[in-house]
This record gives C-alpha cells, sequence and structure tokens, in this order.
C-alpha cells in the first residue's frame, strides 16, 4: 500500500504562522516596547514645549503691545471689589496708550529725521577724515597722505562686508533652529506639556511649606471652571486674592478672596481635594466661612501636628487652681491656633455629642470638674451608662443617678422634674424681691435659694428611649409633648438659665428619635464629637454651624478622640465663624478623682442620694373632675384653662394630646359634640369610680 503522510497538527510545532500574521505580531511588539513608548513621549513632550512656547512668546508679545495685560488686572481687581486697585490700574493703561501713541507719531517722522541724520554723521565723519588727512601730509610732508584715513576706512568698510557675506549663510540656516530653540526653552520652563508625556519623577512633598504659589495652584486644580479661568486671566497668576498668610498654632491660615461667579459652598464641598492639593490630609485642612463677602478662610495644620498630644489640664497641673462661675473660664483644651480653648457655663445649657467611645463623657466631665471648685455651684447628676465614670461626684454631688435601668432613668426623670419645680419656685421668689437684674453673682453666692444648680444627664439617649410609662399613662421617655423627660427638658431650656438653673446633657449619634430637635436647639452651647454623617452634624450643631464650615462628621473616629466642634456663645469664636474646633484635656479617671477630692475638700460635706424625693402624687384624673364641677361636660379648651389655673407648675404647658391621653388610658376620651371637642362628666366619674372598685378589691 501506499505510504501517506500525516498531516501536521497546530500542536506539534511543525506549522508556521502566515507571513502577515507574524508580522502583525512582530509591529505589535514594537509598538508596545517600552524604548518606543519612552520614544513617543519624549517626541511629544518635546514638540508640545516648542508649540506651547510659541503660544507664551506670541501672548507676551500681544500684552506688551495691546493693552490686554492693564484690562485683564483690572477685571480682576473689579472682581475682588478692590475698586482703588482697579483705578490705579486704569491710570496706567491711560499712560501706555499716550505713550504708545507718542510712539506711533515719532514712527511717521522717523525716515526725514533718520536721513537728516545720516547727512549729518557721513559729512561730519568725511569732514574729520580728510582733516586728519591734511595734518598727517603736513607732518609727513606728502601730499598722498591726504586721502589715506578715508581709504582705511573704505577698507574696513569692505572686509566687514566680506565677513558679513561669510556668516550670512550659516546665520540663515541657523535663525530658525535658533528660534525653535528659544520657544522650546520657554515651554520646558512652564512645563507645557501633556501629563503622560512628562518624566515620572517620584517627589515626595508632604509637609511642604504653604507658599502663595503653593495655595493658588491647589486652589485652581479644584475642578471649579470658573475659578481655574480666573487665575489664567489674572496677571498676577491668582496671587491677588490671597490674603497674607499668618502663622496660626501648629499650621497656617490664608483667607481667599474668591472671584465672581465661584461661590464658597463650591470650595467647601471639595475640602479633601483641597488637602489633597496641599499635601496634607483631610483633617488637616479646615474650610470655614468668615465675616467678608465670597471669602473663605484655609487652616492649614502642618503635617501630623494634629496626631501630637496637647499635654495635661491646668487641673491638673495646678492644685490650687480655683473656679468661678460667674467671672471664670473653665479650661478645655486648645484650638488649633494652639491658643488656650476656655468655656464660660455662666447660666448656659449645654449639650455634647458624638459617635460612642470618642470622649464625650471625659471632655463634659472635665467641665463639672471645674466647676465643682466652686463651692457655690451644686450638682445633680444622672449617668445612664452606669460604669462608674461620675463615681468621683459620690460625696460631691446631691443626687447622683447611675445604672442604665428603666428605673434609673425614672428617677434621672424626677431628678429634672425637681429641678423644674426648683425653677417656679425661684421664678416666683425673684419677682417677688424685685431684683432688677436677675440673679447677680453676690445673690448667687449669699442667698441659698439662688446658689447654681447643674442637673446634668450622661448619656441621655437611653431616657428618651425609655418605654416605661408612670400610673397616669405617660411615658418617660420619647419624643412627643407627653413624654415627662422631653417636657421637663423643655421646661428648664425656656427658663431654667433666668434663675441659675442649667441642664447639660451628653448624648451619643444625635437624630431625631433619641436627641429631639426643641431640645437639642435649646442648648446655648452645642458641642459634637467626630460623626458618621453631615445630617448629624446638622442636628449636632444647627444649619448655620455646618454651613459655616462645622465638620465633625470630617473628623476621624478614634485618631480624633477628643476633638470637639464648638458652636455657641459660651466659647470665643473669630469675627465672622460660628463654631471652633478644641482638642480638648484627657483627664484619666485617676486625675479626676483628685480634682474632686480637692473639690470636696473645700465644702461642708455633702450627702449625695441615689434619687430625688418624689413629689406629693397628683391625680390627673381627679383634677379633671375637679375642673368639670356640675358641668355635664366641657370644651377640652376649658378644661386645659381649668387645670392650668388649679395647678400652673404642673398643667400650664398641657396641650389636648396630653389630656387626651390621660382620659383615653381609663376609658373616657374626648369626644366630639357639636362639632367641638368635649370632655363627658359622666365619664369621668365613670371612671374614677371602676378605679375605686379595683383599688378595693
Amino acid at each position: 500500500m501506499p505510504k501517506t503522510t500525516p498531516a501536521p497538527t497546530l500542536d506539534s510545532g511543525s506549522v508556521r504562522a502566515p507571513v502577515w500574521v507574524r508580522g502583525g505580531r512582530s509591529v505589535r511588539v514594537v509598538l508596545t516596547h517600552d524604548r518606543t513608548r519612552t520614544a513617543t513621549r519624549l517626541v511629544v513632550r518635546h514638540g508640545a514645549y516648542v508649540a506651547a512656547g510659541g503660544v507664551i512668546a506670541a501672548k507676551r508679545a500681544w500684552d506688551a503691545r495691546t493693552l490686554a495685560r492693564y484690562e485683564r488686572t483690572m477685571r480682576t481687581a473689579e472682581a475682588a471689589g478692590q475698586h482703588e486697585v482697579a483705578m490705579e490700574w486704569e491710570m496706567r493703561a491711560a499712560a501706555f496708550r499716550a505713550a504708545r501713541h507718542q510712539r506711533r507719531m515719532d514712527l511717521l517722522k522717523a525716515p526725514q529725521q533718520a536721513a537728516k541724520a545720516a547727512a549729518f554723521a557721513v559729512g561730519t565723519a568725511q569732514g574729520a577724515l580728510l582733516l586728519l588727512g591734511i595734518v598727517l601730509a603736513i607732518a609727513e610732508q606728502d601730499i598722498t597722505k591726504v586721502v589715506g584715513p578715508t581709504m582705511t576706512v573704505i577698507e574696513l568698510i569692505r572686509w566687514a562686508a566680506i565677513l558679513i557675506g561669510i556668516l550670512w549663510g550659516p546665520t540663515v540656516v541657523a535663525g530658525p533652529f535658533l528660534v525653535l530653540l528659544s520657544l522650546w526653552s520657554i515651554g520646558r520652563h512652564r512645563q507645557a506639556a501633556p501629563a503622560w508625556t512628562l518624566p515620572g519623577v517620584v517627589k515626595d512633598d508632604a509637609g511642604a511649606p504653604i507658599t502663595p504659589s503653593v495655595v493658588v495652584t491647589a486652589l485652581r486644580d479644584l475642578g471649579i471652571a470658573p475659578l481655574r479661568s480666573a487665575i489664567r486671566e489674572m496677571g498676577d497668576a491668582g496671587a491677588g486674592m490671597l490674603g497674607p498668610i499668618r502663622i496660626a498654632g501648629c499650621g497656617v491660615e490664608v483667607d481667599v478672596t474668591l472671584p465672581s461667579g465661584v461661590s464658597t459652598e463650591e470650595v467647601q464641598k471639595r475640602r479633601r481635594k483641597l488637602a489633597e492639593n496641599l499635601s496634607r490630609h483631610e483633617h488637616e485642612v479646615f474650610v470655614t466661612i468668615p465675616q467678608a463677602a465670597r471669602t473663605v478662610r484655609l487652616w492649614i495644620a502642618d503635617s501630623g501636628a494634629l496626631d501630637e498630644p496637647i499635654g495635661l489640664s491646668p487641673l491638673v497641673l495646678d492644685p490650687d487652681l480655683s473656679a468661678d462661675l460667674y467671672n471664670g473660664r473653665a479650661p478645655w483644651g486648645q484650638d488649633l491656633r494652639g491658643d488656650p480653648a476656655a468655656l464660660s457655663l455662666l447660666q448656659r445649657h449645654l449639650l455634647i455629642t458624638g459617635l460612642s467611645n470618642q470622649g464625650k463623657t471625659a471632655a463634659l466631665r472635665a467641665l463639672a470638674l471645674w466647676l465643682a471648685l466652686d463651692t457655690s455651684v451644686e450638682f445633680r447628676v444622672a449617668d445612664l451608662k452606669g460604669v462608674g465614670d461620675w463615681r468621683m461626684f459620690d460625696g460631691l454631688a446631691t443626687v447622683l443617678i447611675q445604672g442604665p435601668t428603666d428605673q434609673h432613668v425614672i428617677d434621672a426623670t424626677e431628678m429634672l422634674e425637681a429641678g423644674v419645680a426648683e425653677m417656679e419656685r425661684r421664678i416666683e421668689l425673684l419677682e417677688q424681691s424685685g431684683a432688677t437684674d436677675g440673679v447677680t453673682r453676690e445673690m448667687a453666692r449669699t442667698d441659698h435659694r439662688f446658689h447654681p444648680i447643674v442637673l446634668l444627664v450622661d448619656e441621655a439617649q437611653v431616657a428618651f428611649m425609655c418605654p416605661a410609662k408612670g400610673e397616669d399613662g405617660r411615658p418617660f421617655g420619647g419624643t412627643k409633648a407627653t413624654s415627662r423627660y422631653f417636657m421637663a427638658a423643655r421646661k428648664l431650656h425656656n427658663q431654667g438659665r433666668a434663675v441659675n438653673v442649667t441642664l447639660w446633657q451628653g448624648t451619643q449619634d444625635p437624630t431625631d428619635q433619641n436627641l429631639p430637635k426643641l431640645v437639642r436647639e435649646g442648648a446655648h452651647v452645642r458641642a459634637s464629637l467626630v460623626l458618621g454623617s453631615e445630617e448629624q452634624a446638622r442636628m449636632a450643631l444647627g444649619d448655620k454651624a455646618v454651613d459655616g464650615g462645622a465638620a465633625p462628621h470630617k473628623l476621624r473616629q478614634g485618631l480624633d478622640r477628643g476633638t470637639l466642634v464648638v458652636a455657641g456663645d459660651g466659647v470665643k469664636l473669630a469675627p465672622g465663624q460660628s463654631s471652633t474646633t478644641i482638642r480638648t484635656h484627657y483627664i484619666t479617671g485617676k486625675h479626676a478623682a483628685e480634682i474632686a477630692g480637692r473639690a470636696k475638700a473645700r465644702r461642708n460635706g455633702v450627702t449625695t442620694l441615689s434619687s430625688v424625693d418624689r413629689p406629693e402624687e397628683v391625680d390627673p384624673l381627679a383634677d379633671v373632675a375637679a375642673v368639670l364641677g356640675d358641668e355635664k361636660r366641657m370644651r377640652t379648651q376649658e378644661v386645659l384653662s381649668g387645670l392650668a389655673a388649679r395647678d400652673p407648675g404642673r398643667y400650664r404647658e398641657w396641650t389636648f394630646g396630653d389630656l387626651k391621653t390621660v382620659l383615653d388610658a381609663v376609658g373616657a376620651a374626648p369626644y366630639k359634640s357639636d362639632g367641638q371637642m368635649v370632655v363627658s362628666r359622666a365619664k369621668v366619674e365613670s371612671a374614677l369610680q371602676l378605679r375605686a372598685e379595683d383599688a378595693g378589691a
């Protein structure tokens, strides 16, 4: 049989690819080779240098020959509101126009003047040469010497012409190359080439000094088109936007006047990108809004400076330190400029919020420890965490409640309600006293009826979220008008400060559920540690502070423990600012116990209770029956008015919802009669009788 040749297989290596395939692969290898890429970048980069250099040179020539530079600078000055600078540049422009006009007039006369000058120069030179020749002829007694100087000059001119003829060709050939070299040098100096073609030089500029050019470049590269265009059109390359760069603590501070069409909000929203452009981390750059219009204030920290500790509190370092609520300020820490930050606590309600384990209790406790050194101040403390953070106030506070249970919330609520009763008693006493300046320092220190009282609730969110209810059906917690804790806090916020009864609260993670709007807005001083979102920051500090640059949600959880953003009138603020950032001193539990011990030694001994004396029980249902009297039914508004007249302290702020809650709980709910809500006396009496029978059984 004839021999057959086996067909070649693809994996045998005996089949060669077509020529065009092998050629395509070779071309691809060449095109993707590192040397090819490097050569391409080199060609494009240096070509871009020449092109950009030509554009820059043309622009410079245009600016030198026209009024473009003056008009650009005037527009920039007008946009920045610098009208005096604009007027100065307008006068310079007028002077430039006058000088340019004079030059053009001179050019019209230039040919005639040049001809006259040339004729005069030739005549003068020829006369001088002939005079020199005559002198030489007389001296040498040779008449031919008369034309000797003239012939010498003619010979020099001939050789000069020969030299120019020799050099003209190379000069004409080299001229374009010299022009291209000049343009290349200009473009290279400005690095005017696509970024992908520039050599990859690794440069570590973290912590580089902050200079005007660095700030302007960072602003230009924020990605705001109007800002970038305005900076490019400015004659001073944007330096006119900047105020002086001032040293401010562990960083620098500079005010930036933004050009027309750029809002401060746009810059604030790009805080992270601005920080990266400045070679800083986001937490090392703060953008606030000063009083001047269309201006942002940048505070830029030295790299890594905010991670350094700030030292011990003066309460720890100075054992002889004293406190005065009326004249003193509590040492709380340092602001970003490195200056001591102190807080005035006189007749100010306080609210501190933040995520868990970020230093909220330590910050609140530092203020209380300083104020405890003023012996005229009484503390009533409810720690609804109950892990011993406030144990050192045993023997210092008249009330100390420690624990997270519903019963502890009930005790804390009754503590606040007792504070409300004390507030109302003081208001009546102050009215009877005829005092015209409120509770003065002398009254607070000499009259025990007006001494300062601080009601302090730590972990207040536990109280707002408590589901327990009283015998009248009203809940202790919650965020509605029926909540006893909520209503007590509101009443204290409304009038407590006027008679030296203030409320301090610390709470986690502010939301509408665990920190009602009316309660958080009733605090005079609002401070926040790190939070999770801008929405929470607005709840904690208010819209005005956040719109002005306050950003607790930008702090770093865990790393910025103890750093507070504070809004309110109790802390010193820069003009036009609505908030400030404070790095608080950390006082350990051991040091806190020592400071509390010094405070106890200054007092005559304080008996600390774990709860307040419960007020006399009030029966709202019986009070409603008393108001109804012999009426078969009465409008709910009349019932509320009667209750307020009967017991103003308890019923003055009752609403229809409060009344409905009490009556619904016993089956005597208000109903509509003739289009108006009324309360039935028969239903109320039936409810009282049924309750009496149940009690007897």
